[in-house]
């Protein structure tokens, strides 16, 4: 069985942060970029594909469409993998067509006029509020880390 893999919200997707902290600390061979605006823009992907190292396979896919594409990554063999989502929406949307994870770091999501600051990194909107409410409905474990080192830096309940 594959290991399961590392689902994470940055509204800036591929960034030093993912690829210097979080592709080692998982152990990733693979990295699925999930976000309909990226997955129609190959000058986007071109973009974001240099700071990919060749060790890692980069994915980028439509939101709908991550299930699938994690899938079909595994067929050569079990791999570490990094789940990207640039909105909580995103990832509620995954996981309303069947991709399933348990556990969901918040990395980044900027501050916009009417959002409540939870960390230095996170700042959430009643939309964004609602939607992680709805993943601890469901059980799954939030984390709010920028990098793997630094303790949690909030709670939400």
């Amino acid at each position: 069985m594959p290991p399961s893999p590392w689902v994470r919200i940055d509204n800036r997707l591929i960034h030093g942060q993912v690829i210097e902290a979080w592709l080692p600390y998982i152990g990733a061979s693979v990295l699925v970029v999930a976000n309909d605006e990226v997955a129609s823009d190959g000058i986007q992907q071109e973009i974001m594909s240099l700071a990919i190292p060749q060790t890692a396979t980069a994915l980028f896919v439509h939101v709908e469409r991550v299930q699938a594409a994690l899938v079909q990554a595994m067929a050569a063999g079990p791999q570490a993998a990094l789940i990207l989502f640039a909105s909580c929406s995103d990832a509620r949307r995954a996981l309303e067509r069947g991709f399933v994870f348990e556990h969901l770091n918040v990395g980044n999501i900027h501050y916009r006029p009417g959002n409540r600051q939870i960390s230095p990194s996170v700042a959430l909107s009643a939309d964004d509020e609602s939607c992680l409410r709805f993943f601890l409905q469901r059980g799954i474990d939030l984390d709010f880390r920028c990098v793997p080192n630094d303790p949690v830096q909030a709670r939400f309940t």
